[in-house]
C-alpha cells in the first residue's frame, strides 16, 4: 500500500493537497487522530484500496506524538510511507485567514491570530522535520497541485531530489536544505530587452546563459558538491532532499540551472524541478 500522511501548519494548504490525492485515486480521511491511523489501514487494506492519503494537524495534538512509531510500523509491514509537511510563512498565513475571514483552530480563549499561528508552531515543530516539507507561501493551489502529484509518484527506494527555483524578492523557500544564490555569478538575461518576457526554459536563454556566462563551471561545482555529500543523506535515511537556487526575479538564471541539474541526477535519483515563481 501507499500511504500518504499529510501535515502543516493551519492555511497552508492541506486541503487543497487532499484534494489533489484525492484527484490520484487516494482513499483520504481528513483530521484523523493518530491513534486510529492503524484501524484505518486495515479496514483500507480490507478494502482492497492500494492508495491512502490521512490528514493530521494540530486539532489532534493529543495523539501526534505517536506519529514516528505509526510511521515506522507501517513500513515494518510493507508499506511505502511518505509524510508530507506544508509550511508557510506567518505573513502569508495571516494574510490567507483574512481573505478567507475563517478563524484559526487554536484562536480561542483570548489568543490573536499571531499567537495561534505562534502556538501552532510550537506543537508542530518537531514534525516538520521527519518528512518532506513544502514551503506554500508563493504557491499558487495548481502548482501545489503539481507538486503534491509530483512527490508522490517518486521511488521510494531512491533519495528523492528536489531541484527548486526561486527568486529572492520573494524570499528563500522554507523548505530548502541547500541554497546557491547565481544572481552574482551570472548576469541576468532580464536586462536584455529580447530575453525579458521569456524564462529559463526558453531556448534562447539557455543559448545565452551557455554561450556569455560560466554558467557550464557553476552547475559542475554544485553537482560536484551535492555528489559528495549526498551519501551521507541516504545514510542518514532521509528520503527526500531539496536544493534550492536563486536568482533575482526567478524567472531565469535559476530556472535554467534547476533544469540542468534535475537532468544531471536524473539517472541516479528520482528527480523533479520546480519553479516557484512561474506561475501556471
Amino acid at each position: 500500500m501507499q500511504l500518504v500522511l499529510l501535515s502543516g501548519v493551519s492555511g497552508s494548504g492541506k486541503s487543497v493537497a487532499l484534494k489533489a490525492l484525492e484527484d490520484a485515486d487516494f482513499f483520504c480521511v481528513d483530521n484523523l487522530p493518530a491513534d486510529l491511523f492503524g484501524a484505518l489501514v486495515d479496514y483500507a487494506v480490507s478494502r482492497g484500496e492500494p492508495k491512502v492519503a490521512i490528514s493530521a494537524d494540530a486539532r489532534s495534538r493529543e495523539s501526534l506524538g505517536r506519529l514516528p512509531e505509526i510511521v515506522e510500523r507501517e513500513r515494518e509491514r510493507g508499506n511505502d510511507v511518505r509524510v508530507i509537511f506544508l509550511d508557510a510563512t506567518d505573513e502569508s498565513l495571516a494574510r490567507r485567514f483574512s481573505e478567507t475571514r475563517r478563524p484559526h483552530p487554536l484562536a480561542h480563549a483570548g489568543r490573536s491570530l499571531a499567537e495561534a499561528i505562534a502556538e501552532e508552531r510550537r506543537v508542530l515543530a518537531w514534525l516538520s522535520g521527519i518528512g518532506q516539507r513544502i514551503d506554500t507561501s508563493l504557491l499558487t493551489p495548481a502548482q501545489l497541485r503539481q507538486w503534491i502529484r509530483d512527490l508522490v509518484v517518486t521511488d521510494p527506494a531512491r533519495l528523492a531530489l528536489v531541484f527548486e527555483s526561486f527568486g529572492y524578492k520573494g524570499g528563500v523557500p522554507l523548505d530548502a536544505d541547500f541554497v546557491f544564490d547565481v544572481r552574482c555569478i551570472l548576469p541576468n538575461p532580464h536586462y536584455d530587452p529580447r530575453l525579458r518576457p521569456l524564462t529559463g526554459n526558453d531556448a534562447e536563454v539557455v543559448e545565452f546563459l551557455e554561450r556569455e556566462t560560466q554558467a557550464g563551471l557553476l552547475i559542475e561545482d554544485i553537482q560536484r558538491f551535492l555528489q559528495g555529500w549526498l551519501p551521507r543523506f541516504v545514510l542518514d535515511q532521509r528520503t527526500s532532499l531539496t536544493v534550492a537556487i536563486g536568482c533575482t526575479g526567478g524567472r531565469h538564471r535559476s530556472v535554467y540551472i534547476a533544469n540542468q541539474l534535475a537532468e544531471r541526477f536524473g539517472s541516479e535519483h528520482a528527480v523533479s524541478a520546480r519553479h516557484r515563481d512561474l506561475k501556471p
